[in-house]
């Protein structure tokens, strides 16, 4: 009787990993939404705790195939066959569960950091489309345009490690069909308004550089004008305290 009541929960074992297996490892999903991942991790989770849970189920039947296969050999011997196949068969499902589980969870990791990414390159574009405007209504003095220069060049040297990220973060997932409408969608809007920002940041900065190299060259011509007409302006002194007569002296100072 022990023996077939053995042999019954070796049979019902199997059928058991026979139904997980074709609920866990042999469905078709499509991840088309976060909400759809995120269930899926979840139930993958769900999934290992309950196959990990039957290993105490397990080691009760092998213990008891042993002990009976110590008192009655004939029987024993057939059953301890049957256990080292569920036994095969329970290794096997636990490291394909344990590997999807793993997968899974390596994906949802995986669009996290890419939403991440995006809202710090995001929050960056957002400051150089402000420092952009700041620098399109700029007082017409040097100082002001030198530093409104400076600080739009301070935006633009961000490094491009994020954007590499976010590339490389959401053609991963696109290659795996994983949520690759969202991510695609996203990916487009953000690198047309990254280009669409960098090129008018850059044509603003080209636009400052001329106007601050203007600015400097007028203030230069400005500054030996004055040279110029303080010379002028003490030699003409000298004359008239000298009383040096209008035609005495040289064409330019009369």
């Amino acid at each position: 009787e022990k023996a077939v009541n053995l042999k019954k929960d070796l049979a019902e074992m199997q059928e058991w990993m026979t139904q997980a297996e074709e609920e866990y490892l042999e469905k078709d999903f499509e991840y088309k939404s976060p909400e759809e991942l995120e269930n899926a991790v979840e139930e993958m989770k769900r999934a290992k705790e309950d196959v990990l849970q039957k290993e105490v189920r397990v080691k009760i039947l092998k213990d008891n195939i042993k002990m009976l296969a110590a008192k009655v050999p004939s029987s024993g011997q057939d059953l301890a066959t049957e256990l080292n196949v569920v036994l095969e068969n329970y290794q096997l499902l636990c490291n394909r569960i344990r590997g999807k589980c793993h997968t899974l969870e390596e994906v949802w990791s995986c669009w996290i950091e890419l939403l991440q990414y995006l809202d710090l390159e995001t929050a960056w574009l957002n400051n150089l489309e402000e420092r952009v405007q700041m620098t399109e209504s700029v007082p017409d003095k040097l100082d002001a345009v030198n530093d409104a220069l400076e600080s739009l060049e301070s935006v633009l040297r961000h490094p491009a490690d994020n954007r590499t990220q976010i590339r490389e973060l959401g053609q991963t997932l696109i290659d795996g069909g994983i949520l690759d409408d969202i991510i695609s969608e996203k990916l487009e809007a953000f690198n047309a308004r990254y280009e669409e920002l960098s090129h008018l940041a850059v044509s603003q900065q080209i636009a400052l550089e001329q106007q601050l190299q203007t600015m400097r060259e007028t203030d230069h011509i400005l500054q030996v004008l004055q040279e110029n007409l303080a010379e002028l302006d003490r030699q003409l002194t000298s004359y008239l305290t000298e009383r040096v007569d209008a035609f005495q002296m040289p064409q330019e100072a009369q």
